[in-house]
């Protein structure tokens, strides 16, 4: 039977439990044990597929198409194992679920309660779905004391002293400030979130302290004295410069031992930690720069395009430069701004995205990237802006554009209706919003002798999709002859997923989030691509 962890948090959110997370799980699986990670969110919408950038931050899209926090890119990046749909549940899926079986007359008349038919419903969730797996580390998202919240941790209360001590184990992630003025280490928040916690009936094995210092021993001493929690067991987690510092800073402190030691194991291999100290050498040294300037609607949003920041930094690791990333607000990039801006760019990416506000801004860029041989990367929404631009500018359909933005417009991209998904034939709608859109990993077959083919070494690809529109394959013929090459397309040979330029040195646009399969270990073939072309130009 797999042994349980449970990670939660205290005093404010966003300390880290998803990094925190990702790291122990990497040292665990490096010393020879399966893993699963999870993470339970607390909000009642469904999923995040339908919520804005600035409430959740960016979409994570699995290989079987769910939309999921961002908490699942930082887990699939650092253990290398890709999440499902069953990693990732909400108060909103659960509510749901619960409501259809009760109005299908499943509980059989009876008064349908948080206790037990939520709790049960996250409990099921908790032990779903597993195999093999030594260890599943169960994020709960939130902070201790938030209404949201309760549910799930009176569920893992419960599920612990169902499966036992000896199979179950919490940590509680929290904060310890530092307070200039008086230039002290304060203790007294992580008390009291323990507090809280144990009010509620769990005692954590294990305490991580985010601190901005390295926390003093008295002080230290004093949280184990105050949390009923082992001197030993008080981990230290001190700002890291980069995320890839993590995994050798937790194993510093002896996370993953304590872990072990709780559940009385041994490692079975040697904990690799070479190939980060190498990645994060090459992040943190001094060496070349090349200037990639993002143009979107979030780009100044710190995680609304996580995993893009990530890959792009993994393409540079694999090119020994430093990425350094020019963020340009694509609504308020006017035509005569382009030229200035850009001018210091080695490279223009043009992300995914929807709606029409900045679609004129990102036009424009993708126009000066085209004419002034300036490599070009578009994804999703990015490259349907680049068959827009060329459109209009090379094959002169003025009114070119997307059904999405313009119902008046000549459409050459438009909604798309249906797809094949595992032999079955799935129908699209703009009316139901959530989880109708092309979701999760499909296949491409690449064109012979195109760039795309040189840079994946394969004639055929799987790539993971989040989209409702599509580029009209009707103009297929019309853009070749003008030099625009679909050198990417679905089996059925229906749906173009891959754009090149026969007279540029890199200009490439995909229908897929290649973002989301790249890992600091493994940088994703793209960006790297991207990166190397970038670097080229940057030495011209």
């Amino acid at each position: 039977m797999a042994r349980f962890i449970f990670v939660t948090g205290g005093v404010v959110s966003s300390l880290g439990k998803g990094l925190s997370s990702a790291s122990l799980a990497y040292l665990l699986k490096s010393q020879g044990y399966k893993v699963r990670v999870r993470k339970m969110d607390p909000y009642l919408n469904v999923d995040p597929g339908t919520m804005s950038p600035f409430q959740h931050g960016e979409v994570f899209v699995t290989d079987d198409g769910a939309e999921t926090d961002l908490d699942l890119g930082h887990y699939e990046r650092f253990t290398n194992i890709s999440s499902k749909k069953s990693d990732n549940i909400t108060t909103g899926k659960i509510y749901s679920d619960i409501i259809q079986k009760e109005r299908k007359g499943k509980y059989l008349g009876k008064t349908v309660q948080v206790i037990p038919h939520v709790t049960d419903r996250i409990k099921e969730f908790i032990k779903g779905d597993i195999t093999n797996e030594d260890f599943v580390i169960c994020e709960i998202g939130g902070t201790v004391g938030d209404i949201e919240s309760l549910p799930f941790l009176e569920a893992i209360r419960q599920f612990s002293n169902e499966v036992g001590k000896n199979k179950s184990l919490f940590i509680h992630l929290t904060l310890v400030p530092f307070l200039k003025s008086s230039d002290e280490i304060k203790t007294k928040p992580t008390q009291h979130s323990v507090k809280e916690l144990r009010s509620l009936g769990i005692q954590p094995d294990i305490v991580i302290c985010r601190s901005q210092k390295s926390i003093p021993l008295d002080q230290r001493k004093k949280i184990s004295l105050f949390c009923n929690v082992s001197i030993e067991n008080v981990i230290e987690t001190v700002d890291v410069r980069t995320i890839y510092e993590a995994p050798i800073s937790f194993y510093n402190e002896k996370l993953d031992k304590q872990v072990l030691k709780y559940f009385k194991l041994k490692a079975r291999k040697k904990v690799n930690l070479l190939p980060w100290k190498k990645i994060t050498k090459s992040v943190l040294g001094k060496k070349r720069t090349v200037n990639i300037a993002i143009i979107g609607k979030y780009v100044n949003l710190k995680d609304a395009y996580k995993s893009l920041d990530e890959a792009l930094i993994h393409g540079g690791i694999n090119n020994n430069v430093k990425v350094n990333l020019v963020r340009i607000e694509s609504d308020k990039l006017k035509p005569f701004q382009v030229k200035k801006l850009l001018k210091n760019v080695s490279g223009i990416l043009i992300p995914g995205g929807f709606g029409k506000r900045g679609t004129e801004g990102k036009i424009s860029a993708i126009n000066y990237a085209r004419k002034q041989k300036i490599p070009f990367l578009g994804i999703c929404f990015g490259m349907q802006m680049a068959v827009i631009e060329f459109a209009r500018n090379v094959l002169k359909i003025k009114k070119a554009g997307s059904s999405e933005l313009d119902k008046k417009c000549y459409p050459v991209v438009g909604l798309l209706n249906e797809w094949n998904k595992n032999g079955k034939l799935i129908k699209g709608t703009n009316i139901d919003l959530g989880g109708t859109m092309r979701l999760g990993l499909y296949e491409a077959k690449l064109r012979h002798n195109s760039l795309i083919q040189k840079i994946y070494k394969s004639k055929s690809i799987f790539e993971r999709h989040r989209h409702r529109y599509e580029v009209n394959n009707q103009f297929l013929n019309s853009f070749e002859k003008k030099g625009m090459l679909f050198s990417g397309m679905s089996p059925d040979n229906k749906l173009p997923e891959i754009i090149e330029l026969k007279n540029h040195p890199w200009f490439i646009g995909v229908q897929f989030h290649p973002e989301f399969k790249s890992r600091p270990l493994n940088p994703h073939p793209l960006f790297s691509s991207f990166i190397k072309a970038a670097k080229s130009f940057n030495e011209k």
